[in-house]
């Protein structure tokens, strides 16, 4: 009798047992992790063009009076970006020339057949110092400046010279498809003066500028 009692009790406990077990839910399938997608890297060689406009003064020391030259630009831009892994600074080399139609003329007592300074092609050879927020980087950039300087007095005679001087500045560039990227950039350049011999009061002439461009590279 007690068997009988023992094995009736076992076999009602197994039949819940397996009741309970089917009632319970079945696991949830196994989720996928989500993709990882990295941040844009800025490393890399690029080539590129770029376009603006640039505005300036230039002192003719003897005459008393200075024109302030200005004009377009246009030309071409090469460079290297290095971003060490996980950081947000961005450190590149980067140079450029631009053929560049800046000038400016003035007519004085001093000058009365006019005199005029002029600027026909500019480069730079410059560091960059960025810091990037994924496909947006803003920079400051600084370095060697070099182009020609033309002095003339109309009637009279001119003087030009290849100069080399300084350039600082700053922009903002951003990755817009595959591998192009934009840019937005200020400059100021310094490129020295020439001395105007030939001129009716030999003279010093300088000239500086303020650049702004915009440019479109492609990174290999």
């Amino acid at each position: 009798m007690r068997r009988v009692l023992f094995a009736t009790i076992g076999f009602v406990a197994l039949s819940a047992t397996n009741v309970l077990a089917a009632d319970l839910p079945r696991g949830l399938p196994p989720t996928k992790a989500p993709a990882f997608v990295p941040g844009y890297s800025w490393n890399g060689f690029y080539l590129g063009i770029n376009g603006g406009y640039g505005w300036g003064r230039s002192e003719w020391s003897s005459f008393g009076s200075n024109p302030d030259p200005s004009g377009g630009l246009v030309g071409l831009t090469a460079g290297y970006n290095w971003q060490a892994p996980g950081s947000p600074w961005v450190f590149g080399l980067e140079g450029d020339v631009d053929w560049t139609d800046i000038k400016g003329d003035f007519t004085s007592a001093a000058c009365p057949t006019g005199c005029e300074t002029k600027n026909s092609w500019l480069g730079t050879v410059r560091g960059r110092v960025g810091h990037a927020f994924d496909r947006v980087m803003p920079y400051v950039t600084g370095g060697v400046a070099f182009g020609d300087v033309r002095a003339s007095q109309a009637g009279v005679g001119s003087v030009k010279d290849t100069n080399v001087g300084w350039t600082v500045g700053a922009g903002v560039e951003a990755a817009v498809a595959a591998n192009w990227t934009a840019k937005l950039e200020y400059l100021y350049v310094d490129l020295g003066d020439v001395n105007c011999t030939p001129c009716i009061a030999p003279t010093n002439v300088d000239f500086s500028s303020h650049v702004l461009r915009a440019g479109l590279n492609f990174r290999f």
